[in-house]
């Protein structure tokens, strides 16, 4: 869908997928305290394929774009006419509106030599200083002449102009015009062949993607997002976060990088542009293109953003809606920020939440849904998350071969580790306690976390992340799989590892941890760690008021796992007992004599030496080694008495860290995660597999902002700190300015001018010419609420030109 409004908000034109656009009409002022103020009084079939993109020029007309370079312009009076009907006429109101329009092929030549751009017409711009019209695709422009609808100029993102449109570019591909009288006998075979051509280029678009990802192609160049600056500037922004900077007639001006992700949106008020990026990152640049400040708003893509009652509001792809001052980021930020850390004491809330997480290497098989219960069930009535690793579900070349070739095109998944993820739903109570909120499988190596219903809200941003370390980095039958949620907005990371076998090869082991701490890198980027950056304010659903957060911002190369709040790692680590017997292993462990095979353990040591899970805690082992049993055989009599006698070890883990930089560190939004271990054990009673499950449930505290407090003294700050008020007070001021109509008289259709003087020495200042609105009287009678002709932009008799003089 895309909106676009009339310069009193009172109008909404809406353009969907179906091809229909849509108007909606507040009817009178009451109703702007309504939550639905709106009514749509008008639909019309407008394309036939989905609009794309909407703009309203400065002469009041509509224009919508579609695929295939689709232009149509809905003029003023056919709009003004429909929207004045009675309800009684209304009937007749689509009629009118859809025969109205005018297709801007009909003012190309007939000879071709400059065929209209065809492909697909992402964006549409009006510039009414100079009362033009952009329009765009991801990798072409056309500028045309709002009044005399008359394409000026087409070029490309290099600002290169095309006046002929080659067949062979494959973004833009060119198909002869048809003439006005063959149109409606060919309509339908259009139809056909639009959607053919979408079909291959969308296939295309993929190729390209891929391509792009390899080093080729030029998927980096796509515009992303188109903007009109007050100064009359256009601001474009590409895939690349290239911003590139654009006069009036289409000539390059000057380009910008000031962040390596593609660009979602722009927004442009006054003096600034606000840059929304695919990373969730928010920038802000003056118009001469300086970076001014910037932030990490969400941790998803921005969609959209808008200005709006003094707030810039930015919409991210998760739903959530947050909004900052216009005047963020300035002086007014730093004594918010300031003011409410002093009072940070009564808006903290510390949750506590308990988090089983278990592993267990499955070694091909499945289990009973008793042993499934004696691992998870029996104790997951008391937790609110629980985390699952497996190890082994499948394995084989010939599996391990399909499970690399799915992922290269973006598949994960088996039937069987399927089967484990209704199993594991089945033993919690699937759907009536607990919610599956995630999973990843990645080879042989599944893990999945479910939320305990009641706190499901809570909990939210899931995203997952695998990394393969066998043969060359590249077959998962070693490696990792990760989930990542954010809870009580605080970030968990939860990774699941399988690593290098066998007695000596603990360096192997050791560069698979490695590998995967510094290479995991989850779906979208994370907003994680505090900083002294601007202040911002969150719309949210619950609670539709502004409020005060703290802005996040995550340092560029560092690994996405070292800025969680919490991270757990389980697994199959792999890790043997060194410099012992396999038969005086089993007298130690029939002895329970677990402190001296502690001192053999090999990740222990490792640990010690700062070689692996550096900074990482482990909590005190109490179980017998965990590898290798005899499957289905009771007891520690079941540890392996084949040939190989394999020396029993604790190669099943789980090994966490929290907020904590220091043991006596209490829980406080600078120290958000503080866990501790309740239980630590093995299912030793389970033996469905070699290995035995390991289970270990932390409770956690985790410190939150309780917004309805900040929110009131946030608001009490506002009310009672002298300086802010007066920074506000002094941001309301309007320079002094000198206007000088001289005497003029509408009746008169002459030139004249309208001189406007800035008094104000220390900055620039930029006016908008409107046209004031007016009600009508229709059939009735009765005062008709709608601001027409003013509301939309000038009369076809008025032209206003600008000509600045620098005194």
């Amino acid at each position: 869908m895309c909106l676009v409004a009339d310069d009193g908000n009172r109008v909404v034109w809406s353009g969907h997928r179906d091809g229909r656009i849509r108007c909606w009409v507040m009817d009178g002022e009451d109703n702007r305290k309504l939550r639905n103020p709106f009514k749509e009084c008008l639909s019309w079939h407008a394309h036939r394929g989905p609009v794309l993109s909407l703009t309203i020029t400065s002469y009041g007309d509509l224009w919508s774009g579609s695929e295939g370079g689709a232009i149509k312009i809905w003029p003023w009076e056919a709009l003004e006419k429909s929207i004045c009907l009675t309800k009684e006429e209304r009937h007749m109101a689509a009629i009118m509106v859809e025969r109205s329009y005018v297709d801007l092929r009909s003012y190309l030549p007939a000879n071709g030599s400059n065929n209209m751009l065809t492909s697909d017409i992402k964006y549409l711009v009006s510039d009414n200083s100079r009362g033009n019209v952009w329009s765009a695709g991801y990798f072409s422009f056309a500028l045309w002449d709002a009044r005399t609808r008359e394409l000026l100029k087409v070029f490309n993102t290099d600002g290169l102009i095309e006046n002929k449109l080659e067949v062979s570019s494959i973004q833009d591909v060119s198909v002869d015009l048809i003439s006005a009288s063959r149109k409606d006998k060919t309509q339908s075979s259009i139809g056909f062949f639009q959607r053919s051509r979408n079909a291959i280029m969308g296939a295309a678009d993929a190729v390209r993607r891929v391509a792009a990802k390899g080093g080729f192609g030029d998927d980096n160049r796509r515009t992303e997002a188109l903007v009109v600056t007050m100064d009359g500037m256009i601001w474009t922004g590409c895939s690349s976060g290239l911003l590139v900077q654009w006069d009036g007639n289409g000539n390059r001006i000057q380009d910008f990088l000031y962040h390596p992700f593609a660009v979602q949106c722009l927004c442009t008020y006054g003096m600034q542009i606000w840059v929304g990026y695919v990373s969730g990152t928010v920038q802000v640049l003056d118009l001469k293109g300086n970076l001014i400040g910037g932030w990490v708003a969400h941790s998803s893509p921005i969609l959209n953003m808008t200005i709006g009652s003094g707030y810039i509001f930015a919409l991210a792809n998760h739903g959530g809606i947050r909004c900052w001052s216009i005047t963020s980021p300035g002086p007014l930020d730093g004594i918010l920020r300031s003011e409410l850390s002093g009072k940070e004491f009564l808006y903290t809330k510390v949750e506590n939440l308990k988090i089983l997480c278990g592993t267990w290497n499955v070694g091909q098989g499945k289990a009973s849904q008793d042993s499934l219960t004696s691992w998870l069930g029996s104790v997951a009535s008391d937790v609110g998350i629980v985390v699952v690793g497996l190890q082994e579900v499948e394995m084989g070349a010939g599996f391990l071969a399909m499970s690399a070739a799915k992922e290269t095109v973006g598949l994960e998944g088996s039937s069987v580790g399927q089967w484990w993820l209704d199993m594991i739903d089945k033993t919690l109570d699937e759907g009536s306690t607990f919610e599956r909120v995630g999973s990843r499988q990645l080879a042989g190596m599944v893990i999945a976390v479910w939320v305990k219903i009641n706190i499901r809200f809570h909990v939210g941003d899931v995203d997952v992340a695998a990394v393969p370390c066998g043969f060359g980095r590249a077959i998962g039958n070693k490696g990792a799989v990760g989930l990542r949620i954010r809870v009580y907005d605080k970030i968990m990371c939860f990774v699941n590892c399988h690593f290098a076998a066998h007695l000596d090869a603990v360096n192997r082991r050791n560069a698979d941890f490695d590998h995967v701490y510094r290479t995991m890198s989850f779906g979208r980027p994370t907003s994680l760690s505090y900083t002294a950056a601007d202040n911002h304010y969150a719309l949210s659903q619950s609670d539709e008021a502004l409020i005060l957060e703290n802005n996040f911002q995550s340092a560029e190369g560092i690994p996405e796992l070292s800025e969680a709040d919490m991270i757990v790692f389980l697994g199959d680590f792999n890790y043997r007992l060194d410099g012992i017997s396999y038969d005086e292993a089993r007298d130690f462990v029939s002895q329970r004599c677990f402190d001296w095979l502690r001192e053999r353990d090999q990740l222990r040591a490792e640990m010690e030496a700062g070689n692996v899970f550096q900074g990482m805690r482990e909590a005190e082992i109490t179980f017998p080694p965990t590898y290798k049993f005899e499957r289905h055989q009771a007891g520690l009599a079941g540890y392996d008495s084949g040939e190989k006698k394999r020396i029993p070890a604790w190669c099943d883990r789980i090994l966490y860290r929290d907020s904590r930089s220091s043991s006596m560190a209490e829980c406080s939004l600078e120290c958000p995660i503080i866990a501790f271990v309740l239980q630590y054990e093995a299912c030793m009673d389970v033996t469905d597999s070699d290995h035995k499950p390991v289970r270990c449930i932390f409770s956690t505290d985790i410190a939150r902002v309780d917004e309805s407090i900040r929110r009131q003294e946030f608001g009490e700050i506002i009310e009672s700190n002298e300086k802010i008020r007066c920074l506000l007070k002094e941001l309301c001021k309007i320079p002094d300015t000198i206007i000088s109509t001289n005497n003029i008289i509408l009746q008169n259709h002459d030139t004249l001018i309208l001189r406007i003087t800035n008094k104000c020495a220390d900055e620039d200042a930029f006016f908008e010419m409107k046209c004031k609105g007016q009600r009508t009287i229709n059939e009735d009678q009765k005062l008709s609420n709608h601001q027409l002709r003013g509301s939309f932009g000038f009369p076809r008799w008025l032209e206003v030109i600008f000509l600045v003089q620098n005194l």
